[in-house]
């Protein structure tokens, strides 16, 4: 993983001249005048742990798994939001752990969890380390220290129910090797985010992610059926039963809690055969809205692809749905893509076919399809060439009901452009439901003489506009530090109250990921 960046180094590519000129004469954006840091140019402050902490550590789990050198400590430094990326482009890792610990089993995690509660240390749970709202950067006051606890190790398969169709997995297995071990098996989970390459299944359900084929398989929250979670109070186990009428569902309270009240160590989850065929294919609308009409019927009348997306027209003409394309020329409208995934996909091709038609679709062939999917997971590359270019580019997401969407997707536009200027600020719909969607946005503009504050100026905006409009602060980035102050106006003083009491019963001394969800009392 690109410590300054996203994924594999090797990918790194400069912009097409065109680009670099689109951008100069549509947004003003100018080159830095300034290189980005070097992985030996990086500022760490000094380690600084309690006086036989890490030999205490290195007994649990093993000398060769606590790490302290410069490189561990800079590779576990945040996320990949496009703050983390400008710090750390800047050489800043200011929020790096004091050590890096990578547990071997769920008594290890146990283990470390009491020792860093004895210690007033904190703790990070760290996965595939992609998150992209604050959730790996502890608030440090009033610890001895922090670690990061790498969940790597933590990467096996354990068994697969072919009967009840369910796996049970480690959590730091990441998407790609979980999709592997499975195949063998002739099974998939069918969860594919645009972060799959990198991610964790662990920090998939932290996070309450979601998959660009959700239509078809849901979300991983929707998928997760057990869990068992290391606690400085003890191990949870959780699921007995695919539902239950006993009382609240407490796997609904670990997922989406970002570590902030256990440690999920193992995750069984419903699994799916191996589709036979796949087949991607795009359509034209006239209108975003026209094609957010056409959606909603799929979504609430059938039949529904595996996967449902739709740009709306800024973002069909500059090409974001085709990421190996920006700046081809367009044909105008929306851009839709319609997925088939299964053993017989042509019943459903004629089915969806038909409807959008009816809703005044335009079809495209599989050529937009297949570019889609060439390019499904290369956005965050484009991340990285746009930030060398001197462009702020970032995104933000929401989901609300159907008869509120127009008002949220025209209140957000409207506010970052209200705290940015003129700039690019494109949409799409990637997740649907029978009463709603979400909507995905793309904001790009040029660097000022602080793009930190710049984005977080507009970032602010932007959420005070969600909020006001009757949107989610997140739909599948989580909380993180970034939305802490929209989610606790979204679930209200007495909700804040119930999430907090978790926190304390669970965790009494605080040391799990501090500042994630909610402000430290």
């Amino acid at each position: 993983m690109n410590w300054r960046g996203w994924g594999d180094p090797g990918k790194e590519a400069e912009l097409p001249e065109s680009v670099r000129t689109l951008l100069r004469d549509l947004l003003g954006v100018r080159e830095p005048t300034t290189p980005a840091a070097t992985l030996d140019e990086v500022r760490l402050p000094p380690a600084d742990l309690p006086e036989g902490f890490a030999e205490a550590a290195r007994l649990i789990v093993g000398a060769g798994a606590v790490h302290l050198d410069h490189e561990a400590r800079v590779r576990h430094t945040r996320g990949k939001s496009t703050p983390d990326l400008l710090r750390m482009r800047a050489g800043d890792a200011s929020d790096a752990p004091d050590a890096v610990v990578a547990p071997g089993s769920h008594d290890d995690v146990l283990a470390l969890l009491r020792l860093c509660g004895e210690h007033r240390v904190a703790v990070v749970p760290f996965g595939g380390g992609t998150s992209v709202v604050g959730g790996l950067a502890a608030d440090r006051g009033g610890y001895a220290g922090v670690i990061a606890l790498d969940l790597a190790r933590l990467n096996r398969l354990i068994s697969v129910d072919t009967e009840s169709m369910t796996a049970t997995l480690e959590p730091g297995l990441r998407a790609p090797e979980a999709e592997r071990l499975l195949a063998g098996h002739g099974l998939t989970i069918g969860h594919f985010p645009q972060s799959y390459e990198y991610a964790t299944l662990g920090g998939f359900a932290a996070a309450r992610s979601s998959g660009q084929a959700s239509a078809g398989y849901g979300r991983f929250d929707d998928l997760v059926v057990g869990l068992t979670v290391a606690t400085p109070r003890g191990t949870l186990d959780l699921g007995r039963a695919p539902k239950s009428a006993a009382g609240p569902d407490l796997r609904q309270l670990v997922l989406g809690s970002e570590g902030a009240f256990g440690v999920i160590t193992s995750l069984r989850v419903r699994v799916r055969r191996q589709p036979a065929e796949r087949v991607y294919e795009g359509w034209r609308f006239t209108s975003f809205a026209a094609g957010r009409r056409a959606m909603r019927a799929l979504v609430q009348e059938g039949p529904l692809p595996t996967v449902l997306r739709l740009s709306d027209e800024t973002e069909t003409m500059v090409g974001l749905a085709k990421p190996g394309e920006i700046g081809a020329p367009s044909a105008g409208g929306c851009l839709l893509i319609a997925g088939y995934e299964g053993d017989k996909v042509a019943p459903a091709c004629e089915g969806v076919a038909k409807a959008l038609a009816a809703f005044g679709g335009t079809h495209l062939g599989a050529g937009p399809g297949d570019s889609w999917v060439h390019g499904r997971f290369s956005a965050p590359y484009l991340r990285d060439s746009l930030l060398a270019a001197g462009a702020t580019v970032e995104t933000l997401e929401t989901a609300g009901f159907w008869a509120d969407l127009p008002r949220i997707y025209d209140a957000v536009r409207l506010a970052l452009h209200g705290a940015l200027g003129s700039p690019l600020v494109m949409c799409h719909v990637s997740h649907v439901y029978p009463t709603g969607a979400s909507l995905y946005f793309t904001v790009v503009t040029a660097q000022t003489g602080d793009p930190l504050e710049q984005w977080a100026s507009a970032k602010r905006a932007a959420n005070e506009a969600i909020l006001a409009a009757g949107g989610t602060i997140s739909h599948h980035h989580g909380v993180g530090r970034d939305h802490r102050d929209g989610y606790a106006a979204e679930i209200g003083e007495l909700g804040l109250e119930i999430v907090q009491a978790v926190k304390e019963r669970l965790d009494p001394e605080g040391v799990l990921n501090p500042g994630v969800l909610f402000h430290k009392a």
